[in-house]
């Protein structure tokens, strides 16, 4: 049976192979990870809330069905070897509050991810989350999976050219009520 290596050896062994081995996983020595785009929120869409009735006003709280708030925007980019796309992977988290006047524990949420290059619009996602509250629990935060975007990229022209915009889907008339509140 041979005989084992002393572990002065071989801590020496893992401290000067450690290094090495965690240099493969990020960028290149002197290279720095892509510029992500910029996220943002749409102020005038980052909140809603949703009345029992015809939705003509004014409401109380009483007839308050679901209020949503959206809290943030979190992405991470990487440029897939020798592509010249960045690509996005975006998530978006939104708050919501069960009202008083909510048929059920389960209600479906409509929200928007832009894809912004300067002011002009590159694409738009439109996409609808349910979410599903237990007994017991009228506030929650829902995080939206991870959705893919490709954005094309140059040496002139990085991931800092775009951003990432998102909101909720409002009716006119949720919209009009978010803009009177923002001039409030």
């Amino acid at each position: 049976m041979p005989a084992r290596p002393p572990l002065a050896w071989l801590m020496r062994v893992v401290a000067l192979g450690l290094p090495a081995l965690l240099a493969a996983c990020g960028p290149a020595r002197n290279e720095f990870p892509p510029t992500c785009p910029r996220p943002a929120i749409l102020a005038e869409a980052a909140d809603f809330d949703r009345y029992r009735g015809d939705g003509a006003g004014p409401h109380d709280l009483t007839q308050l069905e679901l209020h949503g708030r959206i809290v943030g925007v979190k992405g991470s980019c990487e440029i897939p070897g020798g592509q010249s796309n960045l690509s996005v992977s975006v998530s978006v988290f939104v708050e919501l509050t069960r009202g008083p006047a909510m048929q059920g524990r389960s209600a479906e949420v409509s929200y928007f991810v832009t894809e912004l290059q300067g002011s002009a619009i590159i694409d738009k996602q439109s996409l609808v989350s349910t979410v599903a509250f237990p007994q017991n629990v009228d506030r929650m935060t829902l995080q939206s999976g991870d959705l893919k975007l490709a954005l094309p990229i140059t040496p002139e022209k990085t991931g800092a050219s775009y951003t990432i915009l998102v909101g909720f889907q409002l009716t006119p008339a949720e919209m009009d009520a978010n803009i009177r509140r923002l001039q409030h």
